[in-house]
């Protein structure tokens, strides 16, 4: 989904309404949570072979932790969380 898709999208919705996003929490039950949008940024994405979807990249000084380095086919994206 391109931004200007999710704009015409949420046109349609009373703009007061909250906004959620959900995914499957991986329980026994299988259950589907919705937890709101709290954060609206830019970030980066390339794709994983091992989830067989894109996941964030995360750059070296945004992080302590060790990282491996970013794919040069990450992708500039907009990150709802």
């Amino acid at each position: 989904m391109k931004v200007h898709e999710l704009i015409e999208e949420l046109s349609n919705y009373d703009p007061n309404k909250e906004v959620h996003f959900s995914y499957n929490y991986g329980d026994h039950w299988r259950t589907i949570v919705a937890p709101s949008v709290e954060i609206v940024e830019k970030g980066k994405v390339t794709y994983s072979g091992y989830h067989q979807m894109d996941q964030l990249v995360i750059d070296k000084e945004d992080s302590e932790e060790e990282e491996s380095d970013p794919d040069t086919t990450a992708r500039s994206v907009v990150v709802l969380s």
